[in-house]
């Protein structure tokens, strides 16, 4: 691994607070798409897999777009606890202030739980992408997809926290009822979409 790389370990596991678990849920959704397009690669063109040309020559362009998202995802939830944090830190030494200071903080609140919400709806949209090519994909990369499909769900879950863990601090309000009730949709439909995957992988390497 790069130095570079290495330097995002190191800013995660500082005592900073970010970047952490939202950012770690698009960063791992970044390698989800990257092993998603390598098995895209190892089908597109090859004759042996022509039934598969068409997924993964779709999928090539929508993961290579999906890594650039996912990178700016991890970025937006960070920038996101910062704008929390900064909330909290504001004046509340008159009625005014404290008031300007609850709105912001309530606002802030909802643009973190919002920032790893987009990060399960990405990581749906990844498991919905692979489930034909899980079907008619390169078979010497099959297990190259199921990391993919594994990655993209543990994605989904761990952004499902920070969501949570947001909506927790939120007095009940429209915006806490459709949030959570979003993020209970995604994390179904994705599980779902995911055993379908690895179904699908396990009958074509005679697994089962």
């Amino acid at each position: 691994m790069n130095e570079g790389y290495l330097d995002v370990l190191r800013s995660i596991s500082s005592s900073d607070p970010t970047p952490g678990g939202g950012s770690v849920a698009a960063l791992t959704l970044s390698h989800a798409h990257s092993l998603a397009l390598m098995v895209s690669r190892l089908t597109s063109g090859k004759e042996k897999w022509s039934d598969g040309h068409e997924i993964a020559d779709k999928i090539i362009k929508s993961s290579l777009e999906g890594v650039e998202r996912s990178l700016l995802l991890a970025k937006k939830d960070a920038s996101a606890f910062d704008s929390v944090m900064n909330s909290y830190r504001l004046p509340k030494d008159t009625e005014e202030l404290r008031i300007a200071r609850m709105d912001s903080i309530h606002s802030s609140t909802v643009l973190a739980a919002t920032a790893p919400l987009e990060i399960m709806r990405e990581a749906f949209l990844l498991l919905d992408s692979i489930t034909d090519l899980a079907k008619h994909g390169n078979t010497n990369a099959l297990t190259d997809l199921l990391g993919s499909a594994e990655l993209a769900l543990s994605s989904a879950s761990i952004a499902s926290f920070n969501v949570r863990i947001n909506l927790d601090s939120l007095d009940a309000c429209a915006e806490k009822q459709n949030i959570s009730e979003e993020v209970e949709n995604l994390m179904s439909l994705s599980t779902d979409r995911h055993s379908t995957i690895e179904q699908i992988i396990r009958r074509r390497l005679q697994w089962e």
